[in-house]
């Protein structure tokens, strides 16, 4: 049986506009449901299981248990980590610039070579934090508690330190910080 051009056309067609709408059968299949299937999780809600991704995504994450997590080398410049707990999280390298620390606990984490300029770490607890060769520059480190951390070659010009404890902490090589 031969085909004249103008139903060749026709077929070609037709079968292009299934493809492109993702049709598989020409015919629509009624959708079933099942009482027990729960609806699709959304970017939003994985956002509010998930405090990695809530961060991420949103930007903020105040008073998020990210105990050991690791965030090194990412950029969360200007975040809200405020009253998060970052105890023993990686933040190696990550920059965390005009981002917004105040009250965290921060207390054993690694955060050798982060940018933290402009950084507000107003109350936060950072005993026994690796700060080697960070930049504090500008941050406001007010009460902050910097006990047996290590600020060596970390960089404090024009850092708030009123009320900081540094008792114990190693600021070898430290420059900016009137002691």
């Amino acid at each position: 049986m031969i085909l004249n051009a103008k139903t060749m056309l026709g077929a070609i067609a037709l079968a292009g506009n299934l493809l492109a709408i993702g049709c598989t059968n020409a015919v629509e299949q009624p959708e079933t449901t099942n009482p027990t299937q729960t609806a699709p999780t959304t970017t939003a809600q994985n956002a509010t299981n998930d405090p990695i991704e809530q961060l991420r995504s949103t930007r903020q994450c105040s008073g998020c248990n990210l105990q050991g997590a690791n965030l090194e080398n990412l950029d969360l410049s200007g975040v809200d980590l405020s009253n998060a707990n970052l105890m023993n999280a990686d933040l190696d390298e990550a920059n965390l610039s005009n981002a917004n620390l105040s009250s965290a606990n921060l207390v054993n984490a690694d955060l050798e070579k982060a940018n933290l300029s402009n950084a507000n770490l107003s109350g936060a607890n950072l005993n026994n934090a690796d700060l080697d060769e960070a930049n504090l520059t500008g941050a406001n480190l007010q009460n902050a508690t910097f006990l047996n951390a290590d600020l060596e070659d970390a960089i404090l010009t024009n850092a708030n330190v009123t009320g900081a404890d540094f008792q114990g902490a190693d600021l070898e090589g430290a420059v900016g910080l009137n002691r």
